[in-house]
């Protein structure tokens, strides 16, 4: 069993910052890549970064230039750092794990969920 366990969501006023973490806990788990989703009231979950073993990023447009993925040198855990928060980033994060039968293929490559309000 794989346990993704999310922290660092909140409120925060436009223009401001959060920092998202994912930690993937499960002796000696390496995916392929992690990334995180949101899905905002009234629209459809969407692909926000996603972040390689070997460190190659992917961004949607949206956020490109404002958020920041890395990982940790064990590659077990991911952080999202955003910047700049727009009142349209308001949603609820999530970690997600990609292997060979895509993203999120197991409920347990799924995140809790993180909110993220962005209000003024």
């Amino acid at each position: 069993q794989v346990q993704l366990v999310e922290s660092g969501g909140g409120l925060v006023q436009p223009g401001g910052s959060l920092k998202l973490s994912c930690a993937a806990l499960g002796r000696s788990f390496m995916p392929n890549a992690m990334g995180w989703f949101r899905q905002a009231p009234g629209k459809q979950r969407e692909l926000v970064a996603t972040i390689t073993s070997g460190g190659s990023t992917h961004y949607a447009d949206s956020v490109k230039g404002r958020f920041t993925i890395s990982r940790d040198n064990a590659k077990s855990t991911v952080i999202l750092q955003m910047d700049s928060l727009k009142t349209d980033d308001t949603a609820v994060y999530y970690c997600s794990v990609y292997t060979s039968e895509g993203w999120g293929a197991r409920d347990d490559y799924w995140g809790q969920g993180t909110q993220v309000t962005v209000s003024s």
